[in-house]
């Protein structure tokens, strides 16, 4: 999940929206796309959506159009909601996995019991959070179902890992208006294993949007996750939420040198030095800076082992795709075979065959050389 940071376009008064020729050309943000159609909730107006196609230029240039793009949308339809983008501006960040734009922070939202908290998975959300580089908010639902005591160990223990959490209960509505001041005027991304009341925490938020609840498994204490596409909810305080249905189960994509930074533990000892290797993966090396004496080491290790084995298997397969070429069968099954050499099969053209003769025989015309051919 990689972010890039680039130059951003808010609203109407920045002096930078030059590219907006008329009043008929208008500034929106896409809260949803589907298919070729992209819903743009345009700056102007509240609760005023168009239905947008992309204009063909900007097809031909390979401008894709994701969530929370803001853009320029021209001729506007106002009685059939019907619009077309004609420009998207510059992002400020850009996350590929969950395809979200201008994204400002994210949101983790676990359930402290039913189901219950597990560290290590808590670990894998965390990680995945830390390497977006966006800002991280961590939001533990269903307090009522925990006691006091249990609340301030889940706190100190939270702060060990370098976090302050925030406690709420959709339930009642405890802890619901800290949250709300943290979303106002962001475009936050919400993420978090199934069951743990996301949905039911943005009904909470955004009372007007109907979203289906996941329900938990009696059997396997675990949700049912029921959203399908990401797409961006407007909060009645300003800002928006995004629901990611790709982030519910996150994958580990970094380097293995990479992958202690995004633990605030070990990167604050590496804060404090150098290591003596420059390719030091902190698992005991001499003079290594990063210490064992940290709860979640053991959650690094095993992350470590995963990175490595997947950067060995891209490597592997970097290699097989230099030797060796994809086929495709007619029922879908993939297959690798040796890609023959072509210089030693490819027939030479009669072009180049003229021009080795003409440097041999200068004298010689064209015609000569076909006759001979003949």
């Amino acid at each position: 999940m990689e972010t890039r940071y680039v130059s951003f376009v808010s609203d109407l008064s920045n002096p930078n929206v030059s590219t907006v020729s008329s009043l008929s050309d208008l500034l929106g943000t896409v809260v949803a796309v589907q298919a070729n159609f992209y819903q743009v909730r345009l700056d102007h107006s509240l609760n005023t959506y168009l239905l947008c196609t992309r204009r063909a230029l900007l097809k031909k240039i390979g401008q894709k159009v994701m969530v929370g793009d803001r853009v320029i949308v021209e001729e506007p339809d106002y009685q059939d909601g019907r619009g077309a983008i004609a420009q998207v501006l510059p992002r400020k960040t850009e996350l590929s996995r969950p395809p979200v734009a201008n994204a400002d922070q994210i949101l983790l939202v676990f359930a402290l019991a039913s189901p219950p908290l597990e560290p290590w998975q808590l670990s894998r959300f965390l990680v995945k959070a830390e390497s977006t580089t966006l800002e991280i908010g961590l939001c533990f639902n269903k307090l009522d179902l925990i006691s006091p005591t249990e609340r301030q160990e889940w706190q100190e223990r939270l702060g060990k890992w370098g976090y302050n959490p925030s406690f709420i209960s959709v339930m009642t509505n405890e802890g619901l208006e800290g949250l709300t001041d943290c979303l106002r005027g962001k475009i936050t991304i919400f993420a978090g294993p199934s069951g743990v009341g996301k949905s039911s925490l943005i009904n909470m938020l955004i009372p007007q949007v109907q979203q289906r609840v996941a329900k938990v498994s009696g059997k396997l204490k675990k949700g049912r996750h029921t959203t399908r596409h990401v797409e961006l909810f407007e909060l009645p305080q300003g800002g928006f939420i995004a629901d990611t249905p790709g982030f519910n189960q996150p994958d580990l994509s970094c380097s293995p040198n990479e992958l202690a930074y995004y633990f605030p533990e070990a990167r604050e000892q590496l804060e404090k030095g150098y290591c003596q290797f420059n390719d030091c993966l902190h698992r005991g090396e001499p003079n290594c800076l990063v210490g064992d004496n940290w709860e979640r080491y053991e959650h690094y290790l095993t992350l470590l082992e995963e990175a490595i084995i997947q950067q060995e298997t891209q490597q592997q397969i970097g290699e097989q795709e230099s030797t060796m070429k994809l086929k495709v069968k007619a029922s879908g099954q993939e297959s690798y075979e040796p890609k023959l050499e072509s210089k030693k099969y490819r027939r030479p053209s009669r072009r180049g065959k003229h021009q080795n003769l003409r440097e041999l025989y200068p004298h010689q015309t064209l015609e000569d050389f076909e006759k001979e051919e003949d």
